[in-house]
């Protein structure tokens, strides 16, 4: 659900590039900032079992007025992000320029540091993860930088957790990758402001999305964050994707190189 559609980001040509955009986070944002006028580029990598339920969704944008594609495709190969680049420069160039790009990839390794051979995280773990979900984002930004796509005051966004500072079981490789993926965002931030472009992470708090469920125990973190949280709920994708949309606002220009908490201050109990 969203709220009543306004025109925000209407007419102006922006669009909003989301990479893992077809669950959790990143589709809640594309909905987010769709009902506010934004231009949606969706990449996931999904099965064809679960494609029904996600051209629903994208149907379901289209129906707001604004112009929607997507890629099912690994996102993290080189050859796949060249090829990307250059369709989506084809689509909406020369008048179209992304004003948003969201990093919303989950593909991490949740094993174990110690235990059974063959069961325990390895160093070929931790390489995929930290290539996912956190060098991704430098990836994607540089090519869309050198491919003039990004528009004049461009936005990046990241999702991070608690995780970047808590130690959960079986956590540790996507937790090293959040950590990473701050360290890059706060660069981003730095070495690309003077070509307009902002970038911050949204650490979100305890989310029940796709893949949340994956993580081992997820259920006693539920249930410990309902109690732990001040209004005794979840943080909700709407949640996040409201954020979303306010620091893509022109209001949000001077916000660069955060992390801003989201989660009803579930934090700091």
């Amino acid at each position: 659900m969203v709220d009543s559609l306004d025109n925000t980001f209407s007419n102006k040509q922006e669009w909003a590039l989301i990479l893992g955009g077809s669950s959790g986070l990143g589709l809640a944002s594309a909905k987010k900032l769709a009902s506010h006028g934004m231009n949606i580029i969706i990449m996931h990598r999904d099965r064809k079992s679960e494609m029904l339920k996600f051209d629903e969704e994208v149907e379901l944008m289209k129906s707001w007025g604004v112009d929607v594609i997507s890629f099912n495709m690994d996102i993290t190969r080189v050859d796949k992000r060249t090829e990307a680049v250059a369709a989506i420069s084809a689509h909406i160039l020369p008048h179209g320029k992304i004003k948003t790009l969201i990093h919303s990839i989950a593909r991490g390794n949740l094993k174990p540091l110690h235990g059974e051979v063959g069961t325990v995280l390895t160093n070929d773990d931790f390489k995929v993860t930290l290539e996912a979900m956190a060098i991704s984002l430098y990836d994607w930004v540089r090519d869309v930088h050198q491919a003039d796509l990004f528009a004049a005051d461009a936005r990046v966004i990241s999702f991070t957790s608690e995780g970047n500072s808590r130690a959960w079981q079986n956590y540790a490789a996507v937790s090293a990758a959040k950590v990473a993926l701050e360290s890059i965002s706060r660069s981003i931030a730095l070495e690309y402001a003077p070509y307009g472009i902002r970038s911050n992470c949204v650490q979100a708090g305890v989310t029940d999305t796709p893949s949340f469920r994956m993580i081992p125990g997820h259920e006693d973190i539920k249930a410990h964050t309902l109690k732990r949280n001040p209004y005794q709920r979840l943080t909700t994708p709407e949640d996040v994707a409201a954020v979303v949309y306010l620091l893509c606002r022109d209001e949000a220009s001077w916000i660069n190189g955060a992390i801003i908490p989201v989660d009803g201050g579930e934090r700091i109990s």
